[in-house]
């Protein structure tokens, strides 16, 4: 405690006004004290003209006019010691309302006014500062307050990078720093800001509100920085080349990216592979096990491999598991497979036979993520209809107009033979409410959602979701991957596929003498080493200095394999 208020101290006294407060305090202080000796010395006057005049033998040390000033100023009254005269009881009176003014409003008064608030201010400031150390390197530079920040702030914490959020309000700034995040207090309609966020020496600047604010803050730090990196959203075509203008370097439009999103983890009918990203020559892709004769039998049964392609996870009602030899394909299973552009034609060429034959897929929701996911089912070519509640939304012949929560409507629009449905409005409630629903009424149709909260994907997953998106997982790992140039997959909500180099420590050692995935939770799914991928390797398989190894796993496996490795 007192090393801590050492240590606030000399803070709060650096402003001249505290100083200047200060000195209000000192002074009525003194006045009290000069006010007790007076009374101390009058107490004894009194007393010996009380003995003359009255007869009394009241005889009292210069300690005991001290201890009856202080008991009397203080309201304790103990009624050891009182005078026998009415000037006797006039000076107490005199004494107990001194003691009342100066003890009770004077002095408690000047001591919150004067020196606890300007503590506290003071407190908050050191926690919440205006300007960042002239140290500061590296660093990322935030904006705003919400869901991507938050997911782009725990990834940061998990790589150890440092970061600030540029908060206006104090009140908020104080709240955020209580809960862990690193604030500094400043507008951000001024380009001085900046300097004082040290964006010339930071990494990246990354500013996720509305356009026009993205825009003002664009252009003001581009004024402070004018080689700083800026990363900022979109919510409008139309405002792309506008930020561009203001100085962005990259600007992101997350609704359309989290519309392809959706639409890229829809089966789509058919048992061919559908791409969900690429790492170089590498193509990450999903295929459908449904009435094909891969259902019933293990990986190692089916030989998949004969044809090229590797099988390096598979989904299974929204849970993902590494492949190995022994696993099973159920009717529900997606293949996650790996491989070149060519080895998948391969596998289509085997398993181009076996289509559903089902109706359109159904895209709940016409707003910017609905339609987004629309134009990229149309360009796969993948039949699809849309519900869209708000009729100034609607457009096109495949759109109809109602709420998709009536049972009649998702009749209407071929929920009974489509292969998936598509969830994409901006309310998790509806969205969980519509997945239950749609559940219930088919039990083998796959249901990819979208998630505004990171917290809700759990629950949407238990509620019958396949997949789940969440934008801000989305958007913190594509900025992450502007940040370092990771190339960083996300597969789905808390799935990753990264590249990170293979550490010092491995250096030299076999797959198995590592045994990174017991100890990590992360699986080896490429090693590339000399410009050469090789996927899925052996347990033999060497790892070199220099080498960079592609890991599939959770955020939290992620963290584990950088902490026990040393590369945090």
């Amino acid at each position: 405690m007192f090393k801590y208020l050492s240590a606030q101290l000399p803070f709060a006294f650096q402003r001249r006004s505290t100083r200047r407060d200060a000195g209000v305090v000192l002074r009525l202080v003194l006045i009290l004290l000069t006010l007790i000796v007076i009374y101390s010395v009058v107490f004894h006057f009194i007393m010996e003209w009380e003995n003359r005049a009255l007869g009394t033998d009241h005889n009292y040390s210069w300690i005991t006019g001290f201890y009856w000033t202080l008991v009397v100023m203080t309201t304790l009254g103990f009624g050891d010691i009182t005078f026998a005269s009415d000037v006797g009881r006039l000076f107490s009176m005199l004494v107990l309302l001194t003691g009342v003014i100066f003890l009770l409003i004077l002095l408690p008064f000047a001591f919150i006014q004067f020196l606890y608030l300007p503590w506290v201010e003071a407190q908050a400031a050191a926690r919440t500062p205006r300007t960042l150390p002239e140290t500061t390197r590296g660093h990322i530079v935030l904006t705003r307050d919400d869901a991507v920040s938050r997911a782009l702030i725990a990834r940061l914490k998990q790589r150890g990078l440092p970061h600030v959020l540029i908060v206006p309000d104090l009140d908020e700034a104080t709240l955020l720093h209580d809960v862990g995040i690193r604030v500094m207090v400043a507008d951000l309609d001024s380009p001085e800001t900046y300097h004082k966020a040290r964006l010339n020496h930071a990494a990246m600047l990354v500013t996720t509100s509305s356009d026009t604010s993205n825009a003002s803050i664009a252009f003001n730090a581009r004024d402070a920085a004018p080689d700083a990196s800026i990363v900022a959203t979109a919510g409008e075509e139309v405002s792309v080349p506008v930020l561009n203008v203001a100085g962005c370097t990259h600007v992101l439009r997350l609704g359309e990216m989290l519309g392809q999103a959706l639409a890229r983890r829809t089966i789509g009918g058919d048992a061919m592979t559908h791409e969900i990203g690429r790492l170089d020559d590498l193509v990450i892709a999903e295929a459908s096990c449904v009435r094909t004769p891969l259902v019933g039998k293990t990986l190692r049964e089916n030989q998949l491999n004969q044809l090229g392609v590797n099988v390096i996870g598979v989904w299974d009602r929204g849970r993902f598991q590494p492949a190995g030899p022994d696993t099973r394909i159920g009717p529900n299973t997606i293949l996650v497979l790996a491989g070149t552009q060519q080895q998948l034609v391969s596998y289509d060429e085997h398993f181009a036979i076996y289509n559903a034959a089902a109706g359109p897929a159904i895209v709940i929701g016409a707003g910017r993520v609905g339609s987004a996911a629309a134009r990229a089912l149309e360009s796969r070519d993948v039949p699809f209809r849309v519900i869209e509640k708000s009729r100034a939304r609607a457009r096109g012949a495949d759109v109809l107009i109602g709420n998709a929560a009536n049972e009649e409507l998702l009749v209407e629009a071929g929920i009974r033979e489509a292969p998936s449905a598509l969830i994409t409005t901006a309310d998790d409630s509806v969205n969980i409410y519509l997945t239950l629903m749609i559940r219930h009424l088919r039990p083998d149709i796959q249901i990819v959602s979208r998630s505004i909260q990171d917290h809700t994907v759990d629950t949407l997953h238990r509620a019958g979701a396949d997949f789940v998106v969440s934008e801000a997982s989305m958007g913190a790992s594509v900025i992450l991957n502007l940040l370092d140039r990771n190339d960083l997959l996300m597969l789905a909500e808390g799935l990753d596929i990264t590249r990170l180099p293979v550490p010092k420590s491995l250096a030299g050692k076999t797959l198995q003498e590592t045994d990174i995935r017991s100890a990590t939770g992360c699986s080896v799914i490429g090693v590339t080493f000399n410009g050469q991928t090789e996927i899925n390797p052996g347990p033999s398989t060497q790892l070199h200095e220099g080498a960079e190894l592609l890991l599939i796993g959770s955020a939290e496996a992620e963290r584990e394999f950088l902490e026990r490795y040393g590369m945090v």
